[in-house]
């Protein structure tokens, strides 16, 4: 399709809540990475988002052979994920009011002391009670990278929250380039059709961390030092974190208040700030990413035990990667779809794909049969994901972007350290079959409360400016 296809909710004066769901297709990825300074902030976010994935296996090495003790290990990266997931909303509601920059560099010099502390604790063999406190800072400080970039993406693509033009320099924006009249609201139309692209995109770099990520620190702790994984964890983050937040061109613009469309999806006044949990759908999301976390930790120990009860601790790792393998080329597909359906009607049929196929996991005990339906499980958890992010450009106001984007990413976290418990010692009790009753029992969960609140999921401005033939976009004056 030509990049120029109009939305088609743009000529629709009579469309529906959802006329969104009839969007015209959109352009693929190598539309989206040449989008003008889009490089200026992936490579060093890259690397900035690395540790993320790097982070709770070096707690789990480290701690396991200093203590050797696995429910230690286990123990204190749960209190890591934890205090990630309290904290990293409330890193993003600082993010969206005074600047990532400000908010990235005393956070990445805090984590990355945090982190020395962690090692020279667990070296001298300090006791669990010092291990856990110097875990909450660790934790709380790990840098929200990839919430800010689906941030940055969102701004650069629509123009919205953008950063002061003395603070962009003297390049002109993706949008300000386009003209007036109509060509310029065809091609404002075709930008934001890249952001269910950019959504893809993320998910694919979030899940080829995680791939890349686990095995780095793993060679590093077992190859060089036990403390190693971590160093470089800590190293990453300092560096790629200064590296990212210097990108002060595409950093949206801080402290705006709510007005207008900005608001979209809330009842604040305008001129008044609000919480993105503010925004009913968002606190729908965030429920329901805990379901996708759940299925993150149980697989993880639950593959990890079932490994070891058929004598082949060494096939756990083959098993994972054709799980993640699955969630990346899911991911990889969906980008490059033009879906005619919308991303609340995606979302739904993701997870009950991912409801659906987690049920079956405990009932299998051969070693194809567990990584085929991985691999179905993996294929099921992007498109859910990919929609989730998308809904939330549409539901949060301009001012809790990244904050919203950081309560899904959030939600994941604290539902994967939930499930990790959980899973771990329904394994230790029963087996690896009834570690993997915790992804169903999350994704059930999660899934009857997406259906039962589904109505929560459209934004509340779609009804009122859908005589004007945009749906939940704000108004656009015609020449």
């Amino acid at each position: 399709m030509s990049d120029n296809t109009v939305d088609t909710t743009t000529r629709n004066a009579g469309g529906s809540p959802e006329a969104e769901d009839t969007a015209a297709p959109r352009p693929g990825y190598g539309r989206l990475l040449r989008t003008p300074r889009a490089w200026t902030f992936l490579l060093p976010g890259f690397a900035a988002r690395q540790p993320f994935a790097m982070l709770t296996i070096g707690i789990v090495l480290l701690v396991q052979h200093t203590t050797g003790s696995y429910g230690s290990a286990g123990a204190v990266a749960a209190v890591t994920g934890v205090s990630m997931a309290l904290f990293a909303p409330q890193g993003g509601r600082l993010a969206d009011r005074f600047g990532q920059r400000a908010v990235l560099v005393p956070g990445v010099l805090l984590h990355a002391v945090s982190v020395a502390t962690l090692i020279i604790l667990a070296l001298a063999e300090a006791p669990l009670w010092a291990l856990f406190a110097a875990a909450v800072p660790t934790g709380a400080s790990t840098p929200q990278i990839g919430p800010m970039v689906r941030s940055r993406w969102v701004a650069l693509l629509t123009g919205s929250g953008r950063a002061p033009a003395a603070e962009r320099g003297s390049g002109p924006s993706l949008l300000a380039r386009t003209g007036p009249g109509a060509d310029a609201r065809g091609r404002d139309a075709s930008a934001r059709a890249l952001l269910p692209t950019a959504a893809a995109f993320e998910s694919v770099t979030d899940e080829f961390t995680f791939v890349i990520g686990p095995v780095l620190v793993t060679a590093l702790c077992t190859g060089v030092h036990p403390a190693a994984g971590l160093v470089a964890e800590a190293a990453l983050t300092l560096v790629g974190g200064l590296l990212f937040a210097a990108q002060r061109a595409t950093q949206p613009a801080p402290g705006r208040p709510v007005t207008g469309a900005a608001g979209a999806g809330t009842d604040a006044p305008a001129g008044r700030r609000v919480s993105a949990l503010a925004v009913p759908g968002v606190r729908v999301l965030a429920v329901a990413f805990l379901g996708i976390g759940s299925v993150f930790g149980g697989m993880q120990v639950s593959l990890t035990a079932f490994a070891a009860e058929i004598g082949s601790p060494g096939v756990n790792g083959v098993l994972y990667g054709i799980f993640a393998g699955g969630n990346m080329l899911a991911g990889i597909v969906c980008g490059a779809v033009a879906w005619k359906t919308g991303p609340r009607r995606r979302l739904l049929a993701g997870y009950t794909g991912l409801a659906l196929t987690s049920s079956v996991l405990w009932a299998l005990h051969s070693v194809p049969l567990v990584a085929a339906l991985g691999l179905l499980v993996g294929l099921c958890i992007a498109p859910a994901l990919i929609s989730g992010y998308t809904l939330v450009e549409s539901l949060a106001p301009v001012t809790a972007r990244t904050e919203a984007f950081t309560w899904l990413t959030g939600s994941v976290a604290l539902g994967q350290a939930a499930a990790v418990t959980a899973a771990g010692g329904l394994a230790d009790a029963y087996g690896a079959s009834a570690g993997f009753t915790v992804p169903l029992v999350g994704t059930i969960l999660a899934l009857s409360t997406l259906f039962a609140l589904r109505s929560r999921l459209l934004p509340k401005s779609a009804g009122r400016v859908s005589a004007r033939g945009l749906g939940h976009r704000a108004p656009v004056t015609v020449d």
